[in-house]
């Protein structure tokens, strides 16, 4: 299990395929810390949410504010984080993750799991990014961050078709294989 002295749990993917809620159940179960990355950067930009920051400061100040959020959590202390979509495409943050401070997981999910996901939610903090909607734009995110993903990523969970009970113990898997 994860203790004070483990590298941080570091949750990435594209929009909608769970890192946040997976997140704090696997932080729950586990007993430690969550940290949605997301949060500390609109924090960092005064701003109510990540919809807000964009909106208001635009992608490239978001991005490199969170390089600077990134930097700041990362402490190696066994906490579980979930990283924005784009965070490992920001400046400096893939380097980030490569650290042994970073224990990196890829909840991998298809593109149309994902659009599934996102048009049945409500998207008003997910601002679209190289469309005019973040349902139309998951192809072209997916074409563009899975390479980088999978290069960042120790472990792969496919979370297509299974429920969020069995991600959870695949994530958990992964953290008492210490992999």
């Amino acid at each position: 299990m994860m203790s004070d002295a483990s590298p941080d749990l570091i949750l990435i993917g594209l929009r909608a395929c769970g890192k946040s809620t997976i997140g704090r159940l696997v932080a729950q179960r586990l007993g430690v810390g969550f940290v949605d990355l997301d949060d500390v950067t609109s924090e960092l930009l005064e701003s109510s949410g990540a919809g807000e920051a964009i909106e208001t400061h635009g992608i490239e100040a978001f991005r490199k504010a969170e390089g600077r959020a990134l930097g700041s959590v990362l402490k190696g202390t066994g906490r579980v984080i979930a990283l924005g979509g784009g965070t490992p495409t920001a400046d400096g943050c893939a380097t980030m993750l490569k650290s042994d401070a970073c224990r990196v997981v890829y909840l991998r999910a298809l593109t149309e799991t994902l659009r599934e996901r996102l048009k049945n939610t409500d998207n008003v903090d997910r601002p679209a990014l190289v469309v005019e909607d973040v349902v139309d734009e998951v192809e072209t995110l997916f074409e563009r961050r899975d390479g980088l993903y999978r290069e960042l990523a120790e472990s792969v969970i496919h979370v297509d078709g299974i429920s969020e009970e069995s991600v959870l113990e695949a994530v958990l898997a992964v953290v008492k294989a210490g992999v």
